[in-house]
């Protein structure tokens, strides 16, 4: 008898451990259905199509496209702004205006993220694998998405450009790459927001001709000298001398004026820097 008491007891206690264990792993949202977390975090933007279902109200339950500007058109209620929200904010947004406008009077929302097209960002110019990749969270800085789009080539620059909108505002930003890793904390990493366009333009470059090792254009670095840019063109030819440079530069006015440079000089963008033979 006692046998029976604790196996009817142990069998109890295992049904009420899995029946919690069961709530506690499906957390609900704002409309009383289990949605995973990765999807409650996405923000919804442009193009993005949602299904929306509500509880016990078939005629209110829709599928939807977000517009260019961020709203749907919702039966009974209207134009709703989702764009910007995450699902559950969205889905309580939408419980508010039912709720407010007296159509249902406990409404239960529950959202369905069926098409992935906002919340996107484009990567382009000077980078590896240029394109448009999607926000994966909601921190996703800038020194991720030039990661993803696998770094800068070797004729990018050194400065990235950061446009988009902030509060309906333009935004633009531009942001030192080496500074993004070099530092241990940098205020230029921002976080991203769906529709900005990250752009690395072309590095400044310089020419070098005349008897050079290996004339042609290269990339200035930076604090570049006119030494340093002998040296990218593999120095002077056994005819040529490092002490007879002649350079070529554009003035405010956009004139081209032929000057003698020092070694220290420091070499300035689309400079033409002409070696020419020793006098001995």
């Amino acid at each position: 008898m006692n046998i029976f008491i604790r196996f009817f007891a142990s069998v109890i206690l295992f049904v009420i451990t899995a029946s919690a264990f069961s709530q506690t792993a499906q957390p609900s949202n704002a409309g009383g259905a289990a949605v995973a977390p990765a999807q409650q975090d996405y923000r919804l933007g442009a193009g993005d199509a949602i299904g929306i279902q509500v509880y016990q109200s078939p005629d209110l339950s829709v599928d939807a496209r977000v517009s260019e500007t961020g709203v749907i058109s919702y039966p009974l209620v209207g134009t709703l702004q989702l764009g910007g929200l995450t699902i559950s904010e969205a889905e309580k947004k939408i419980a508010d205006a039912l709720r407010t406008g007296g159509f249902v009077k406990v409404p239960q929302v529950n959202i369905v993220l069926r098409q992935v097209r906002g919340s996107q960002v484009a990567v382009l110019g000077q980078v590896s694998k240029p394109g448009r990749f999607p926000l994966e969270t909601l921190n996703t800085r800038v020194s991720d998405m030039l990661a993803a789009a696998g770094g800068t080539t070797a004729l990018g620059d050194d400065v990235l450009i950061v446009t988009g909108q902030r509060e309906n505002k333009p935004f633009r930003k531009v942001i030192d790459i080496p500074a993004l890793f070099l530092n241990e904390k940098s205020d230029n990493d921002i976080v991203l927001a769906g529709g900005d366009t990250l752009y690395v333009n072309k590095a400044p470059v310089f020419y070098i001709y005349g008897e050079a090792q290996k004339p042609g254009p290269y990339r200035i670095e930076r604090g570049m000298t006119m030494m340093q840019a002998l040296a990218q063109g593999g120095g002077p030819t056994v005819r040529g001398s490092q002490n007879r440079l002649r350079l070529h530069r554009r003035d405010m006015t956009g004139n081209v004026v032929e000057t003698t440079p020092r070694l220290t000089d420091a070499v300035q963008a689309e400079d033409v820097i002409y070696v020419r033979e020793s006098i001995f």
